[in-house]
């Protein structure tokens, strides 16, 4: 079958890698791509966004399937389009991907069905937002209402930090119409876990769980980026906090989705805090996450296009998804200055002698010569597993020693805070 790749990321280099070792997917494409999707794929010029562009290419280009992974096409609803057009696409439709496109719908949703997750209000008025955070006092958790690439979140330790970050939302517009409205919560404790899960509107299965590191420096400290490394799975989440996960949270939601008219189909990202009195809901979204897809898709041992048509014909039940055993982590190797301002076009060298591990490409592109250059923050994904969380880490790393450009900057102790 013809297949179309959404996206250029590292999360859709692993999509692609995956969907390459599927004796069905007889020819793969990836728009836009990037210069190592082209190892594994026929890039194409369009950008993600283009919802109409993209639905007049795959239909022109006769593909049989399309897989959108980034979460602004599906918003914008861009699966929607591709049925619309008579093209077999997976991915949630608009209607579903709200879950993650607007943070006061998930939040309500999850008020009204009794999922766990942090007391919450949603703001539209400044004013009111300030005088909330006066009220509540700190830490306190600041989110942006939309999408905001991974950033629209501020964990405040402080009263002034959480009134900043309002400020830079609701009044600077720094993350434009997505923090018009803001919500804000209290600041839970305890450790972190992402589960993804693949979806078929009525059935959930969960894949192995995962860990995603977000600040930019060693120690959880700096900015908050798209994610500087991820492993899988996490030590903290149990058989115990499993079974209550499926219970209380991914089930309801699947069934809260369905009974709102908005039916989930696709992979739905929960991510958890696994605070003192249980299991609680972080955030929701609606598609892989980046870079958690990386490891997962690396110890997946089943037909990631089987999965995909499972999901959309609502038969996850009767598909077989089965695990590589140990563990895998992958390091991001991101520019210099990210999350902030960074260069682009910088000489990637030392790829070829990477050996025990595969390097997923974030953010690159060719030069005129051929050479491997550097296009964005988050840069390359060096991934390898092991027997033991301890193993894949150190795996990781010690691929990633040849590799190397201008100002490049990576996280030393990705992995480290379950390890040690």
């Amino acid at each position: 079958m013809k297949v179309l790749v959404v996206g250029g990321g590292g999360r859709e280099h692993a999509i692609c890698w995956k969907l390459a070792q599927s004796p069905k997917v007889t020819e793969l494409y990836c728009a836009p791509g990037n210069a190592g999707i082209a190892q594994l794929a026929t890039c194409v010029p369009i950008g993600a966004t283009d919802v109409a562009g993209m639905v007049a290419w795959a239909r022109e280009n006769a593909m049989d399937f399309v897989i959108v992974a980034p979460d602004d096409p599906l918003a914008l609803g861009m699966v929607d389009a591709m049925e619309e057009a008579g093209i077999r696409a997976f991915g949630p439709r608009k209607n579903a991907a709200i879950i993650e496109a607007s943070k006061s719908f998930s939040k309500d949703l999850m008020a009204k069905y009794h999922i766990p997750t942090a007391k919450y209000q949603t703001f539209t008025e400044e004013q009111a937002a300030l005088d909330y955070i006066d009220a509540q006092g700190a830490p306190i958790v600041v989110k942006a209402d939309g999408l905001a690439l991974g950033k629209g979140v501020t964990v405040a330790a402080t009263v002034d930090e959480a009134k900043q970050a309002v400020r830079e939302m609701m009044e600077d517009g720094k993350f434009g119409a997505s923090g018009s409205t803001v919500v804000i919560e209290e600041c839970m404790t305890g450790p972190e876990v992402t589960v993804l899960a693949f979806a078929d509107g009525e059935h959930v299965v969960p894949m192995l769980s995962s860990q995603d590191h977000k600040r930019a420096f060693d120690g959880n400290r700096g900015p908050n980026t798209g994610g500087m490394g991820a492993f899988a799975p996490s030590p903290n989440y149990t058989p115990d906090i499993a079974r209550r996960c499926m219970e209380e949270i991914f089930q309801p939601t699947i069934q809260a989705m369905k009974a709102e008219g908005r039916p989930f189909k696709g992979v739905l990202y929960f991510g958890l805090m696994l605070t003192p009195d249980g299991p609680k809901v972080v955030e929701y979204n609606a598609r892989f996450g980046d870079p958690e897809t990386q490891p997962l898709l690396y110890l997946l041992d089943s037909d990631l296009f089987d999965i995909f048509n499972a999901c959309i014909d609502g038969t996850l039940d009767q598909t077989d998804i089965r695990w590589k055993d140990g563990a895998a982590c992958c390091l991001v190797l991101a520019s210099g200055g990210y999350p902030l301002s960074y260069e682009k076009g910088n000489v990637i060298s030392g790829l070829e002698q990477v050996e025990g591990a595969y390097v997923f490409h974030a953010g690159t592109k060719f030069g005129p010569d051929g050479a491997y250059l550097t296009s964005g923050g988050r840069v390359l994904g060096v991934t390898a597993r092991g027997d033991t969380l301890q193993e894949a880490v150190a795996n990781a790393y010690a691929a990633a020693k040849p590799i190397t450009w201008k100002d490049m900057q990576y996280r030393t102790d990705i992995g480290k805070v379950w390890v040690d």
